[in-house]
């Protein structure tokens, strides 16, 4: 199956291209883009990683599911298209931003600025239908977004995971802690934030990290 997304990415993926879980995904995805309105747009369904080559990944911020209202979902997690309002939980982490690096984020909501300086803002799940939140769950996007994971923390060394609510703790539970830094706190959500997102510094301690080991900071703003 021919599937486009980055050449270094779909070097290491390549072999789930052709299981049987990755062809009744693609089967289905492509039926409910025919019949339905899905999020992303289909072109920046691998956004995140076409935006974040393979050996470029300095950080990676797991979420759960595309942004599934109408001019948001671009690819990316947690980001949304310029111009859009930010949702709730991007507030959240561009006000933990704010107070813990004392800089002013700039005030679009589009994260294409981090991924372009290493940080892969992986979503388990990479297409939703309009409105409906979680609606492509257990298709088998997950088993793929797991081999990409895998991929990143058995090949490369001093990653820096943020794994922000107990669905990405799951999901990156087997990450080797000697081998990378892995953050984990409460989630950015209106629901979570104050149970331990706010004050959690992870982009300090992402920085710190990441120049302890010879790498550049992330501008954050």
């Amino acid at each position: 199956m021919d599937v486009r997304i980055d050449s270094s990415w779909k070097q290491r993926l390549q072999g789930e291209f052709d299981k049987p879980y990755f062809v009744s995904l693609a089967d289905y995805v492509r039926q409910e883009y025919a019949s339905q309105t899905v999020y992303p747009p289909a072109r920046l369904i691998f956004n995140a990683f076409d935006q974040c080559p393979f050996d470029k990944v300095k950080v990676v911020i797991l979420g759960q599911d595309p942004y599934h209202e109408p001019g948001q979902a671009h690819g990316l997690s947690f980001s949304v298209q310029q111009g859009v309002q930010f949702p709730p939980s991007l507030q959240n982490i561009f006000k933990e931003i704010r107070a813990e690096l004392n800089v002013e984020p700039y005030n679009d909501g589009d994260l294409e600025r981090w991924a372009r300086q290493g940080v892969l803002l992986l979503n388990a799940t990479l297409s939703v239908r309009a409105h409906q939140a979680g609606s492509h769950q257990n298709r088998g996007w997950e088993a793929f977004t797991d081999a990409a994971i895998h991929a990143l923390a058995c090949e490369r060394e001093h990653i820096v995971f943020m794994l922000w609510g107990s669905y990405a703790q799951k999901k990156g539970a087997f990450i080797d802690h000697n081998r990378h830094l892995v953050l984990e706190s409460a989630h950015p959500s209106p629901l979570s934030a104050y149970r331990g997102f706010f004050g959690n510094h992870h982009f300090s301690l992402a920085n710190d990290y990441l120049l302890l080991h010879g790498m550049t900071a992330i501008d954050w703003r």
